[in-house]
């Protein structure tokens, strides 16, 4: 592999105030091998029921509600609808940002007039993007909400940037010609980025050299700056993308996907392959013809020897190492949890299944997850049963899974990230739009 053209010193110097302020926050946290872990932990106790109806949580822990559907935006317009994938930045003078997905498609509602995006469906810009909630730090009091990116489709997941921005990914590899692309102007299926501090709606800029393919969750490695990307798809893959300039992901560069030593099928539906635990070695093979007009990306790069995964969804980087869920991976399907760590340059990456569920009481179809201040995993559930009853669901250092909230509505939790501080995780419940900003014990 060739290393990064700018030295790891280097990357460091020019983003080391920007990824000072995230810690906790986004996709950039200390992870379950921090050594705060270390602490034996039970669980926080019973989940006490909430009067308005809304989240349960533990005794000890409280939420207040930031933002919800149709409220009035700065900007003129309305909260849409669709919450998804959001990160929290920290922009200085007391101010925090929460950068919000909606994973709108072509005939949902936008909340009012988009001035510009980056696609139009019959000539009408297409309202999937993301808002922008700008936080007093210490209140929370919401200062300004407005639209920051428009004319996308389908933002799911992503994650937030050493340098200060939000990683946003279409869910949505279709165009002209293709399923569900009838009135679409252009294809879709990319990543964008929003800077934290804008102030408005940002030009719409896809990110081709990152890959076209379903995408969900983003991570990137803050010292290397490479970028780590999920797939929700069945047979998906785990992608890597080496920018030409870490920190400047415009400038391109070189997308790969992750092979695993002696494993091609991480998935566990028929048998065994992968065991809680193990380490495995990891090597990364390119790819050519990124922007994949046929949606084949992860075809190809399995008939190359990529490795398989079950929906990868969440991702979250830590210190050292970072996780990413897969919503229907293992033996019952109710979803795997992988480490990746990175070897840097030391040696070679390695990957190890962390947590399979083995019971819907674990979790049930794992979507977004982050990482509290105490080194815990958080995981929302997103679930596709008959009755919907999605949690909010921990997994301590040791593996241990236990109950952290219960959504009484029936829609997912989504987006989980927590304040610079760490006092604060914010959570979206994904339709109606309500994004909440939960408080209690983290560090117990």
């Amino acid at each position: 592999m060739t290393a990064p053209t700018q030295s790891r010193r280097e990357f460091l110097s020019v983003t080391a105030t920007a990824f000072s302020a995230l810690i906790a926050s986004g996709c950039v946290a200390r992870g379950p091998n921090a050594a705060t872990a270390s602490t034996p932990f039970s669980d926080y106790g019973p989940l006490l029921p909430d009067p308005n109806g809304l989240l349960d949580l533990p005794e000890g822990f409280s939420y207040r509600l930031i933002s919800s559907l149709g409220d009035a935006m700065s900007d003129g317009g309305t909260v849409p609808d669709k919450a998804d994938g959001m990160g929290c930045l920290d922009l200085g003078n007391n101010e925090i940002v929460l950068v919000r997905n909606h994973e709108l498609v072509q005939t949902d509602g936008s909340g009012g007039d988009i001035p510009h995006g980056f696609g139009t469906h019959n000539g009408v810009i297409v309202p999937g993007g993301t808002t922008s909630i700008v936080l007093d730090a210490t209140t929370l009091e919401v200062k300004r909400q407005f639209r920051s990116l428009g004319g996308t489709i389908r933002n799911c997941s992503g994650g937030v940037t050493p340098w200060g921005s939000w990683l946003t990914c279409e869910e949505a590899p279709t165009g002209p010609g293709q399923r569900y692309g009838d009135g679409l102007a252009v294809n879709h299926g990319w990543v964008f980025e929003v800077p934290g501090n804008a102030e408005g709606l940002v030009e719409a800029k896809p990110l081709r050299a990152m890959g076209r393919f379903n995408h969900e969750a983003a991570c990137v490695d803050p010292e290397t700056g490479y970028v780590y990307q999920t797939e929700d798809r069945n047979e998906g893959v785990i992608y890597r993308f080496l920018p030409n300039t870490p920190g400047k992901l415009a400038d391109g560069g070189r997308l790969q996907a992750m092979v695993i030593e002696g494993v091609t099928d991480t998935r566990n539906w028929d048998a065994a392959t992968v065991a809680v635990g193990q380490s495995y070695t990891v090597s990364w093979i390119d790819l050519t013809d990124v922007e994949a007009p046929q949606d084949d990306l992860r075809l190809r790069a399995a008939a190359q020897g990529a490795a398989v995964f079950a929906r990868g969804e969440g991702m979250h980087m830590g210190d050292d190492d970072l996780y990413f869920c897969c919503t229907s991976g293992g033996a019952r399907k109710l979803g795997q949890i992988f480490r990746l760590v990175p070897g840097r340059g030391q040696g070679p990456d390695t990957v190890e299944l962390f947590f399979e569920s083995e019971s819907e009481e674990q979790f049930n179809y794992g979507d977004n997850l982050c990482v509290a201040p105490n080194g815990h995993l958080i995981v929302c559930e997103d679930q596709y049963t008959d009755v919907v009853d999605n949690h909010l669901r921990g997994i301590t250092p040791s593996g241990e899974a236990y109950d952290l909230g219960r959504l009484r509505v029936q829609t997912e939790p989504a987006g989980a990230c927590f304040s610079p501080d760490g006092k604060w995780m914010f959570v979206n419940a994904y339709a109606p739009t309500r994004t909440l900003a939960i408080t209690g014990p983290w560090a117990a």
